[in-house]
């Protein structure tokens, strides 16, 4: 299940900041070697961070010259957060305001 494998890839300390500075950056992404350093990761350890949120699918990768950047698949994000909306807030009590199903109206006693 593609929820349990993106939690699990998030569930690490090292791969969060990675996909939280990423999610910063924005789709235009940043290149590994900026990003070890800005998070003091080590390259090595950090491709490995990054093989696992791509392989979870929350990161994608694409080449630019000598560079590969890394960019959060906002797409994916956006799946997890509605599947956790759904599944965990079946109600839809815990979701914001405007991704809540309509309150059912309350009828009206009159007051004499």
């Amino acid at each position: 299940m593609a929820a349990v494998e993106r939690l699990s890839a998030l569930a690490h300390d090292s791969r969060l900041a990675v996909f939280r500075r990423l999610i910063r950056r924005g789709p235009d992404g940043m290149a590994a070697g900026e990003l070890a350093h800005e998070l003091g990761i080590a390259p090595p350890t950090l491709s490995f961070h990054l093989a696992h949120l791509s392989r979870a699918g929350l990161v994608v990768s694409r080449r630019e010259g000598r560079s590969i950047l890394y960019a959060p698949d906002h797409q994916a994000m956006q799946a997890l957060v509605g599947f956790l909306y759904q599944n965990c807030c079946g109600d839809g009590a815990c979701a914001p305001a405007a991704a809540r199903p309509p309150a059912p109206k309350r009828a009206r006693r009159s007051v004499s």
